[in-house]
C-alpha cells in the first residue's frame, strides 16, 4: 500500500543535507485493515494550554519532570489513514498552509501524503473528528479541492456542523486572534464542502470494522474512531487525550469547549482503553502516537509500542 521511508538521517548521494531528519509516517496492521499515521508537522502553543486550570507551580513541574519548556510546547499533529476493503479514508486533515499563522512547521500533510504514495484522487471518504481548523485546514488548501473525488464522502457529526454555526468560545482559554480564525475556517470550509457532508447522529460505520462514535466535550460532536479487525483494536481519539491527560486527566485544555464534559469523555476513554488493551492514536501525542494506556494508581500511564521496522 504504502511506499518504504527509509531513515530520514541517512547521508545522500554527495553528501547534500536530507530535506527532513525525521520520519513522518509509520504504519500500522490492524487485522487486515491497514492504518499510516502521517504527522501534519508540529504547532507551537503556551504551554498553559496543557492544563489552564492547573496550579501553575504543579504544570510547571510536570514539563520540568517531561524535559520540556517552560514557555511554549509543540504540539504533534497526527492524521491517520485507514484502508478498509476498497475505502481509503482520511481521518482529519490536519492544519492546512493559512498564510497569516506564520506556522511554518505546520500544514505538510499534503504533501506527506504525496511522499507515501497516496493519491488524493484514491480518498473515498474523510472522517473529522471535529472542526477545529488543525483538523480541516488542509481540505481548504489551494488546488486540494480539484485533486479530490466528485463523490467524496465527509463524515462528521451532525452536532458539530450545528456548533459551528454560531460556536460558544466562552469556556476555552485561548491564545489572542484563535476564535477567529476557528470561526473563519469552520465556516469556509462548511461553503466549500458541504455537498459532500454525510451526516451522523452518535455512531456510524464509515467501512467495515471502522466504526465513529460521537463523545463531545472537546466540541459538541467531537468523535473518536475505532479501528476493529481479526482481534486487533485500535482507537483514534482526535482531541480527546493529550500528553499530560495520563498523569493529569482533570487537567482543562485550552482548546476545550466544554472542560468538564472533555475531562469525563477522557477517563472514560481512558479506562477503556486500559481495560481492552487497545491501541491508541490521538492527533496531539507526540509522533506516531502509538500506544497503549496502563492504569498507575489514581491515574493512567502512556505506553509507546515498541517501533517495528
Amino acid at each position: 500500500m504504502y511506499q518504504e521511508q527509509s531513515s530520514g538521517n541517512a547521508p545522500r548521494q554527495g553528501g547534500r543535507r536530507p530535506e527532513e531528519l525525521v520520519p513522518s509516517r509509520y504504519a500500522v496492521q490492524v487485522g487486515d485493515i491497514e492504518v499510516l499515521v502521517i504527522s501534519d508537522g508540529v504547532l507551537p502553543l503556551p504551554t498553559k494550554m496543557l492544563g489552564h486550570n492547573a496550579d501553575p507551580a504543579v504544570r510547571a513541574e510536570w514539563l520540568t519532570d517531561m524535559f520540556l519548556p517552560q514557555d511554549a510546547f509543540d504540539w504533534a499533529l497526527n492524521v491517520v489513514v485507514v484502508r478498509s476493503g476498497d475505502q481509503t479514508i482520511l481521518i482529519d486533515a490536519g492544519l492546512g498552509l493559512d498564510p497569516d499563522l506564520n506556522l511554518p512547521r505546520a500544514g505538510q500533510l499534503i504533501k506527506r501524503l504525496a511522499a507515501a504514495g497516496i493519491d488524493l484522487g484514491s480518498v473515498t471518504d474523510v472522517v473529522l473528528t471535529h472542526m477545529h481548523m488543525d483538523h480541516i485546514g488542509g481540505l481548504l488548501v489551494d488546488g486540494v479541492k480539484d485533486q479530490l473525488r466528485s463523490d467524496l464522502r465527509i463524515h462528521v457529526a451532525a452536532a458539530e456542523v450545528e456548533f459551528w454555526q454560531a460556536p460558544d468560545f466562552s469556556h476555552v482559554s485561548m491564545p489572542p486572534g484563535f476564535p477567529d480564525a476557528l470561526r473563519s475556517a469552520a465556516k469556509r470550509f462548511a461553503t466549500e464542502y458541504g455537498n459532500h457532508l454525510r451526516l451522523f447522529e452518535d455512531e456510524y460505520e464509515v467501512a467495515p470494522g471502522v466504526k465513529l462514535h460521537r463523545t463531545g466535550g472537546h466540541t459538541p460532536g467531537h468523535c473518536v474512531v475505532r479501528v476493529a479487525s481479526g482481534g486487533d483494536r485500535l482507537m483514534f481519539a482526535g482531541d480527546a487525550v493529550f500528553a499530560v491527560g495520563f498523569e493529569h486527566p482533570d487537567w482543562h485544555n485550552g482548546f476545550e469547549h466544554d472542560p468538564e464534559e472533555a475531562a469525563r469523555v477522557r477517563v472514560l476513554l481512558l479506562k477503556e482503553l486500559a481495560e481492552t488493551g487497545a491501541s491508541l492514536v490521538a492527533t496531539h501525542l507526540p509522533f506516531p502516537s502509538v500506544g497503549h494506556v496502563a492504569v498507575d494508581g489514581d491515574h493512567f500511564r502512556w505506553v509507546p509500542v515498541f517501533w517495528d521496522y
